[in-house]
Order: C-alpha cells, then structure tokens, then sequence
C-alpha cells in the first residue's frame, strides 16, 4: 500500500521495456513468444520482468529463455547419478522458462573439458560446473566467470575466488581422521588412505584435513604412513590395498577419500583376520551393506540433494529470479554409522 492507502502502481509493460533496455513491442513478443527476438534478448527481458514481479504470459512456446548448463562427471557412478537425478528433479519444478541442460563431461581430457566451458554448444545464461583441478580447465572456468555470467562450482573448488557449493572437504578428512584416532586410541597401527587421483581439489583437502588432524593430535601409537591413488580402478584399488595390507601388517585404520568402496570391500572381506577401522564417502546401498556387514566403521555422506538445491537456488538469485537468502555455509556432510540406519 501506499501513504496514501492506495495500491502501490502497477507495473507494465514499459517498465520492463525500460528494465531491459528494448521497446515495448519487443517486450510483448518476447513474453508472449511471438518470435523475431534474439535468445539474449529475450533472456533479458524475462529476467527484467521477474524483478520488477512483472506477471509473465504462461510459457507456451516460450521454453528455457534461461538456459543453466550443468557440467558433471561419470554418470555411472552412484554420486553422479544421484546429482544428475537430484538437478533432474529440481528442473521438474521450475518454470518453463528456465531450462536446467545437463551435461557430463570427460574428466580424463581437460583439454575437451576446457574447450566445452569455454565453446558450449548452446547459449547459456549461467554455469554450474564439477571442475577437476587442471590448469585449462580453472582457466576455461574463470573466463566463463569474466564474461558475465553466474558461475557455481560444486563439490569441488579448484577456483576459490568463485562461488562454491558443498561440503567443508577438509573439515571431512579431519573428523574421518578424528573418529579414527579417538576410537582407536588404546590400540598401535598405521593409518592408510586411498583416493582417485590429484585431479580434484575436494580430494585433496580432505586428504589434508585428514593428514593435518593427525599431525595436530598426534599419538606415538599411530603412524599415517601413505596415501595410494587409484583412479577409481577396481583392480588398480584392489592391488594398492592388498599391497599396503601386506607391507603394514599392523593396519589399524583406513580412509577412503574418494576410492572404489566395492574393491576395498571385497579386499576386506578376503582378509578378515586383519581388523581395520574404515571410514569412507557417500551412502548408498552398497556401503548401507558394508556398515551392517561390520566392513566399513563410518560413512560420511555429503547430501548432494541440498548441493544441487542450493546450486541452482544461489544460480537463480545471481540471475535476479529469486530474492531469498542463500545460506553461505558450507553443506552438512552427515556421518552414518551401522548404529544410525
């Protein structure tokens, strides 16, 4: 209401022309989908149109005016599926004016990889992206950025000067490596770890954390002795372990920052005489059973549900189609025991 008592005026349609910048007639055909408008502007207009709380025409013809891409890895994996299904539900809900286009690139070609960022194949009006930790890939990422549009990273932040979305992975390698060490500080052994390569930063903090932990508490009783890279490879993880398993006969404790779960279980299994207390990522079916089975002590789990929410909401507010707050702290990683499912 206005100090007057009347309505606050309506907005028209010249305001949004105005907003964005075009005439009124380029206005009503963007909005009612009538064509003769360039995709850019018709982004504009629709987004100037949302602020101003200007009441859009339903979209009809009018589909993903606003186009997020989302860039994500290795859609055989249990974590990426349920990512990909989480953004695919949330695209689900939204207006059809905005289209989330998902994407998975090949992590093993930062080259491909860069020149997909920095070359896509459809306009796109912002970016949500899992970039592995490789110079052409950052650099593609940051010019993304420079050029105007909203970039989110998620999961991992190789480009910390850009929004990120997730967990604290360091605060995760430090409370794998503090359950470790506390649970197990009468009994002498060595801590290993296993993780997929150098090539993700959220890998290599929580490495860190659980390596700095262990540092700042120390106890002369434990002995962090080696981290082993494996690719995700089955067969390269299976023979990493049982290496390790066979050159330190006193392991106590292992950390699985981002190994195969199914190739250390079956290692586990094999050497059931050897009792390791295992902390690992992400809960699925899979590592429901080794927390039952007795296999695998805890399982940190990093909700990629609230990532994928809080990525596109945190995308929308940048754009200007939303105007709630957007929590700034990193996403709750939840820890699971066989006493909690």
């Amino acid at each position: 209401m206005g100090e007057d008592g009347g309505d606050v005026a309506k907005v028209t349609l010249k305001d949004v022309a105005a907003a964005a910048g075009v005439g009124a007639a380029t206005v009503e055909r963007a909005l009612n989908g009538r064509g003769n408008v360039l995709p850019e502007t018709a982004e504009k207009i629709f987004i100037a149109a949302k602020r101003l709380g200007y009441r859009t025409p339903p979209a009809g013809t009018r589909h993903g005016l606003v186009r997020i891409e989302v860039v994500l890895l290795r859609p055989e994996t249990y974590f990426y599926s349920r990512l990909n299904r989480a953004f695919e539900r949330i695209a689900a809900l939204l207006d059809k004016d905005i289209l989330i286009q998902r994407t998975f690139a090949r992590e093993n070609d930062p080259a491909d990889f860069s020149r997909h960022i920095a070359t896509p194949q459809a306009r796109r009006s912002a970016l949500i992206v899992v970039a592995p930790d490789h110079p052409d890939v950052v650099g593609s990422v940051r010019k993304a950025a420079a050029g105007g549009i909203p970039v989110v990273q998620i999961m991992t932040r190789p480009a910390p000067e850009l929004a990120y979305v997730g967990i604290d992975n360091e605060a995760a390698g430090r409370t794998a490596a503090f359950y470790m060490a506390r649970m197990q500080a009468g009994c002498a052994g060595t801590f290993v770890a296993l993780c997929h390569s150098g090539a993700y930063e959220n890998h290599k903090a929580r490495i860190r954390g659980f390596s700095d932990y262990l540092l700042a508490n120390a106890n002369p009783s434990h002995c962090f002795a080696e981290v082993m890279f494996d690719e995700d490879d089955e067969m390269k993880t299976m023979e990493l372990l049982s290496s390790a398993l066979d050159r330190y006969p006193d392991i106590a404790g292992l950390y699985s920052a981002g190994g195969d779960n199914a190739a250390i279980a079956t290692v586990l299994r094999r050497r059931r005489k050897q009792s390791v207390f295992w902390v690992g990522h992400e809960l699925s079916d899979a590592t429901r059973g080794y927390l039952k089975e007795g296999l695998m002590t805890i399982v940190l789990d990093q909700a990629p549900e609230v990532q994928a929410r809080r990525a596109i909401d945190l995308t929308l507010k940048r754009l200007g189609l939303i105007d709630t707050d957007i929590d700034a702290e990193p996403v709750r990683f939840l820890t699971v025991t066989a006493e909690s499912l």
